[in-house]
């Protein structure tokens, strides 16, 4: 297998940039149910049912259209942790590298660093193009600033992007 395309619950969207180059013939889809996921912050239990519901749907799509993929579900007799469900399928699927887009949450963009190392997978992120600025464009903005303050760069945001604007 060339690339396991990493999905978390959050990028269900078959225009992500994951899927760019996706290759059914060498690629294969990779979405994990995690219990810790639903209680690392407090949501009530019907968002924690759409979550999940929203991702087995996806998952349906990726099967309709005839794409490889392991769907991990909640009641698979597997550790309970992220982080071990996607070491266990590293093991398993052996790819030659992890492609997904960065996730939004520090916490698990470390999660997936240390198991996709811990495995010798390289793991390779893409910009998350549902936001107007990329990570790296921010640390650019903030490379040379004393205090980061949230007006300023979304002042910046509003002229680059020409939104909330009335002349300069």
């Amino acid at each position: 297998m060339r690339d396991l395309v990493l999905v978390l619950g959050d990028q269900l969207s078959f225009e992500s940039p994951a899927f760019a180059n996706f290759d059914a013939a060498q690629d294969r889809v990779l979405m994990i149910e995690a219990r810790g996921e639903g209680e690392y912050v407090w949501s009530h239990k019907a968002r924690i049912a759409l979550f999940l519901s929203a991702m087995r749907h996806f998952c349906n799509d990726v099967h309709r259209r005839g794409w490889p993929y392991t769907y991990v579900r909640l009641d698979d007799d597997l550790p309970h942790a992220f982080d071990a469900r996607l070491t266990a399928q590293l093991h398993a699927l052996k790819p030659q590298r992890v492609l997904m887009v960065e996730p939004g949450e520090w916490r698990m963009l470390k999660l997936l660093q240390d198991a996709c190392s811990a495995a010798r997978t390289p793991l390779e992120l893409l910009d998350d193009t549902h936001f107007m600025c990329s990570r790296s464009d921010f640390a650019q903005w903030a490379r040379n600033k004393r205090e980061l303050r949230m007006e300023f760069f979304y002042r910046e945001m509003r002229r680059r992007h020409r939104v909330l604007m009335d002349g300069k």
